[in-house]
């Protein structure tokens, strides 16, 4: 190559870096889309309309959220992945589609560790374990304890297969050595209208959903899921506290762009998220879900996110949910 040719390769180069941090600085110049992967209403929903409503605020743009669920959450993801990485379309993801899949689906449409760019752990929330209030029973050991009287007699209810309230009963039962029978719903709601009619005793229930119930005496809160007390239950034990160190399933929610988006655009989006998820206005929002604010950087979400999908191979393994 001769020398004129070298000094074009680098000036195109150098006008390709500048016009990459030009267009970082300029983003956005128009509608941004946030796509949530379940049915609007849900704690997905609930986590990002504050963060779209300020973005907006602050960028004077549209920045809107559009519910493409189906497929296990994987459809919207693949709709993200396949997106121009160009910051405009903005996956706000669950556990399930970015870690949980991975062990249940021998192919899935993208890759959730190569094919996405991680930019922020918006939050945490454990789940809840709830029991009809008929049932003679107000702790984990209490459970433990009639479900090895009455063996295969209980039941328990989640949102459906490979969901964390799955993925939270399956592990509860081979630590504890119990038989209880799994009972998926399409949603939430259904699943928690049955733990409240008595067909179902047992239930895994976002706090969010469950939470009036207990206080009206219609469900009896056991435990909350996660390794620590929730800061807003601080009264419910956890399901570690009932004789099972180290049990920690946690509902989580994270932000991520197509894997190619500039890092430039990635940063500005990052900044100007945490900025809103520290305010002490969400954290409070959130906080009355039951629900812990991260706000992480990048890097700690793709290290969290590695280490859930281990974590839920070894669960996936250990209590036989196979691929499917």
């Amino acid at each position: 190559m001769t020398h004129t040719c070298l000094l074009k390769s680098a000036f195109a180069v150098a006008a390709l870096g500048l016009s990459v941090t030009a267009f970082a600085q300029n983003y956005p110049t128009k509608t941004v889309r946030f796509v949530i992967t379940y049915p609007p209403g849900g704690g997905s929903d609930f986590t990002v309309r504050p963060i779209a409503q300020k973005l907006s605020e602050t960028w004077g743009q549209p920045v809107i959220v559009e519910s493409r669920p189906g497929g296990s959450a994987m459809i919207g993801t693949d709709y993200v992945v396949r997106s121009p990485p160009d910051g405009y379309t903005v996956l706000l993801s669950g556990s399930s589609e970015v870690s949980m899949n991975v062990a249940l689906f021998r192919k899935m449409p993208y890759d959730p560790v190569r094919d996405l760019q991680p930019v922020t752990l918006v939050c945490t929330a454990p789940l809840l374990l709830v029991a009809h209030p008929s049932l003679p029973v107000k702790s984990v050991k209490e459970l433990v304890a009639l479900a090895r009287a009455k063996p295969g007699a209980l039941s328990y209810a989640s949102i459906g297969t490979g969901t964390p309230q799955h993925f939270a009963g399956e592990p509860m039962k081979t630590t504890f050595r119990i038989e209880m029978t799994h009972v998926p719903y399409k949603g939430g709601a259904p699943a928690v209208m049955d733990n409240i009619g008595g067909h179902v005793p047992i239930g895994f229930s976002t706090a969010s959903l469950s939470t009036p119930h207990v206080r009206a005496g219609r469900l009896r809160a056991l435990a909350v899921t996660s390794g620590n007390r929730s800061s807003a239950l601080p009264d419910v034990p956890t399901v570690a506290e009932g004789g099972a160190p180290g049990f920690d399933i946690l509902q989580w929610f994270a932000i991520w762009l197509p894997a190619k988006t500039p890092k430039d655009i990635a940063g500005k989006l990052h900044s100007e998220v945490l900025h809103i998820v520290q305010s002490p206005e969400y954290k409070q929002r959130q906080l009355e879900v039951a629900a812990d604010v991260v706000g992480s950087s990048p890097e700690a979400l793709s290290n969290y996110q590695k280490t859930e999908i281990e974590k839920y191979r070894k669960i996936a393994a250990s209590a036989g949910i196979t691929p499917e």
